[in-house]
């Protein structure tokens, strides 16, 4: 089996979550946000996302390793769990590099 291409990756991970939805969710986890972007090792970017008409939130990750987006995914996991979220889907993707750029990605 061929080496993983070196480079980002992508987690994404979406889960049945409660409310708050909106500018509501935000005040709620701004210190959350904030947490995630100064102590996750490897986090390039997250966009986060929401759907409220199916009760879903989650995000999309760029890690610089798989390994980093591993080691997330488990401890994110146990954390969404505890604050009441069910129906956990994740997946870590490999980035083609040189496409995405020609999409004008933000790698």
């Amino acid at each position: 089996m061929p080496a993983e291409p070196a480079g980002p990756v992508i987690l994404a991970m979406d889960f049945a979550s409660p409310p708050p939805w909106g500018e509501e969710r935000v005040a709620k986890l701004r210190a959350l946000a904030e947490s995630i972007a100064a102590e996750t090792p490897g986090l390039l970017w997250k966009i986060w996302t929401e759907d409220q008409a199916a009760g879903r939130a989650g995000g999309i990750y760029a890690f610089a390793t798989r390994a980093e987006a591993e080691a997330y995914q488990a401890m994110h996991t146990a954390r969404v769990t505890a604050r009441g979220a069910t129906d956990i889907r994740a997946a870590i993707w490999a980035v083609n590099g040189p496409l995405s750029a020609l999409t004008r990605a933000p790698l």
